[in-house]
């Protein structure tokens, strides 16, 4: 394994997946060296923070969008993130891939359903053939929130133990929402892997835009078909 590449457990080949740590910088041309990918196979959408899932099924031209799913060979799609929680979907049975961004917003929108819900209406996705893969981010340890973002992501959640209190302050844990929304939405549990790394915690690894005060790279993670 490269150094920097971290592969999720569950994902079979022909799929190939996996997050970064901060090595790679904005270099995507060495990434897809040290992944074994043809140069030019990745590719990002133009993150807002919003539930936008766009389908690639022609030539990928950059789009604003938080989740992307494919059914395309050869074309591997990702995300960019330095503390938001970035996720990888596959069905093996429709051969067909997906990267989301989720963010507090995402998060609050219901991100990571919605893009589940796009693959089962354009690809026949079987939740029971479905993979998913939550990368590292920044977890409840130090993620410490304002009410109204607790609300916001409550609402487009609900019950679960993603929120906890400590010392007057809130810390959301937007991992363990995003597994609640995966479960909610008919994923099984044993499809599910999650890295356990804060990004916030492990600045030496990870870019973390909280850890940085605003100023931070970006890690990635891609899904895609050979």
């Amino acid at each position: 394994m490269s150094p920097g590449i971290i592969r999720p457990e569950g994902f079979a080949p022909p799929v190939k997946a996996f997050f970064t740590t901060k090595v790679f910088g904005r270099d995507l041309s060495a990434l897809a060296g040290a992944a074994g990918l043809r140069a030019g196979s990745l590719y990002l959408p133009i993150q807002k923070h919003t539930d936008r899932v766009v389908v690639i099924e022609g030539n990928p031209e950059p789009t604003v969008a938080d989740a992307v799913i494919t059914q395309m060979r050869g074309l591997f799609v990702g995300v960019q993130v330095a503390d938001c929680v970035p996720v990888l979907l596959f069905d093996k049975r429709a051969q067909a891939v997906g990267a989301v961004h989720a963010g507090w917003r995402g998060t609050a929108a219901g991100i990571l359903k919605k893009a589940i819900a796009k693959m089962t209406d354009r690809f026949g996705t079987s939740l029971s053939d479905l993979t998913v893969a939550l990368g590292p981010s920044i977890r409840g340890c130090c993620y410490q929130v304002g009410h109204e973002v607790v609300e916001a992501v409550e609402k487009g959640t609900g019950d679960g133990a993603y929120v906890t209190v400590r010392s007057g302050s809130r810390y959301l844990d937007l991992t363990a929402a995003n597994i609640i929304q995966a479960r909610s939405a008919g994923v099984i549990p044993g499809n599910i892997w999650l890295s356990p790394d804060c990004t916030h915690c492990l600045p030496e690894k990870y870019y973390s835009y909280r850890f940085a005060k605003g100023v931070a790279g970006r890690q990635y993670g891609f899904i895609g078909i050979p």
